[in-house]
């Protein structure tokens, strides 16, 4: 890692954003088991040491671990990781990180079955509660989806839409509020899936079957499609972790 020098207003971009960086590295460090929950980190100065950085950019990127409840600092006590029962396994962020590498399977079926309670649902409202603006959203999201195809970014970003889509279709806030999270998972496990090789199916049609039955206002039909979706999303990404 580049050292950094500089931490004022005028400091380069780069210097600015190494903090960041740091709590990646850090951030996967711990999701990856490497540094267990109850382990103790070296001091500020000897980590900023380590790392050739400042002092500040290590202090703000222990400040980043700490709100998503990786670690927790305290005075004469020290920085140590907490329990996984205090992380914040929905953060987006955090969800990046979780799929940098070879992500944890028990994990990834625990993601697939809190889409499969929260997912079927919204798709039931969406169709009740949904607005023409919104189907045409849904529409435009499932062509760019068939148009670039889910292997590429383009594709992916579509897919992420199209499922946003639908919570915020449901019209209610607590829902919509999950569409960072949700959204995030969506995009990592697709990720995930596609990076090692191509997938014997086009899940593009599952999501056709989910537009179709909201466009149709059929709530029963559409938290069925959706539970299809996801059962087949879990079957794909099942092949991806055994490959």
């Amino acid at each position: 890692m580049d050292g950094h020098k500089a931490d004022g207003p005028g400091a380069p971009k780069s210097a600015l954003r190494i903090h960041q960086t740091i709590a990646r590295d850090l951030g996967i460090a711990i999701l990856t088991g490497r540094h267990e929950p109850g382990a103790l980190f070296e001091g500020e100065i000897e980590s900023a040491g380590r790392l050739r950085v400042s002092r500040t950019a290590y202090r703000e990127a222990v400040r980043i671990l700490a709100a998503k409840g990786l670690i927790e600092s305290r005075p004469k006590a020290g920085t140590r990781v907490t329990p996984r029962a205090r992380w914040n396994l929905l953060d987006p962020e955090l969800l990046a990180w979780m799929f940098s590498g070879e992500p944890d399977p028990a994990f990834v079926r625990d993601l697939f079955e809190l889409r499969g309670i929260i997912e079927p649902a919204a798709a039931e409202l969406a169709a009740l509660r949904r607005t023409d603006a919104q189907a045409a959203e849904l529409m435009q999201a499932l062509a760019d989806m068939r148009a670039h195809g889910l292997s590429t970014a383009a594709g992916r970003a579509a897919d992420q839409r199209f499922h946003n889509a639908i919570l915020a279709a449901t019209h209610n806030a607590a829902l919509a509020s999950l569409a960072s999270s949700v959204g995030a998972a969506v995009s990592w496990t697709t990720t995930f899936k596609h990076r090692k090789q191509s997938l014997p199916r086009d899940p593009v049609s599952d999501h056709e079957a989910v537009l179709d039955a909201i466009a149709a206002k059929d709530a029963a039909l559409a938290g069925n499609a959706m539970r299809d979706l996801l059962d087949n999303a879990l079957a794909d990404m099942d092949l991806a972790l055994s490959s």
